[in-house]
């Protein structure tokens, strides 16, 4: 797999995401980067690439009454692989806050919009990263768009990690609507300026 088109990608996201991250807590535990969460999400992939959407002011409102709440980023990046010019599948790493603390996570997604995986990348909360249990992320496995993505609906809390489960089903929920709203929408203008 070529990571080198994705480099300068990496390079903005650390940015990024140290220029909206707080002070580093004692607690803070890095178990994957980028690249390699993106190594086991797509090993067979021949490219993987990434595309910048910025939130204009009009998505940020769609967004707002998606979610019940307006996202913070001025813009998120989608890591799209590639095979022989067919879509293996889609990614996107954010942040949502813990308790405290962000948690940095990785959500795979199908070409059609289900997760296929969700990964805990750092963890910085001194307590409640059982949360990168299987038992805990193979509850997100398999959903869509259309499921509730909700701690108490369809997902169940890991006892001593209530507020640390329900930010990372906020994630995947948020993962969800932005690939919509994103990635399926710009696929429909394409299609449309290219007839």
């Amino acid at each position: 797999m070529t990571f080198n088109t994705i480099f300068k990608g990496f390079m903005l996201l650390a940015a990024v995401g140290a220029a909206l991250a707080p002070a580093a807590a004692g607690a803070e535990t890095v178990y994957q980067t980028p690249r390699g969460l993106l190594a086991e999400f797509f090993p067979h992939s021949e490219a993987v690439k990434f595309q910048r959407y910025p939130i204009s002011a009009e998505l940020r409102g769609r967004l707002a009454r998606r979610l019940g709440y307006a996202p913070a980023r001025e813009g998120y990046v989608f890591y799209v692989a590639t095979t022989g010019g067919h879509v293996d599948g889609y990614a996107l790493i954010d942040d949502e806050v813990g308790q405290t603390e962000p948690i940095t996570f990785g959500v795979k997604l199908s070409p059609e919009g289900t997760v296929e995986r969700a990964e805990v990348m750092v963890y910085r909360e001194p307590r409640g990263d059982e949360v990168r249990s299987q038992r805990f992320l193979d509850q997100l496995r398999g959903k869509s768009l259309h499921q509730a993505v909700r701690v108490g609906v369809d997902i169940d809390a890991v006892t001593g990690a209530t507020i640390s489960s329900q930010s990372l089903a906020t994630g995947v929920r948020r993962a969800l609507v932005l690939f919509d709203e994103l990635v399926v929408r710009s696929r429909g203008t394409a299609r449309a300026d290219a007839r």
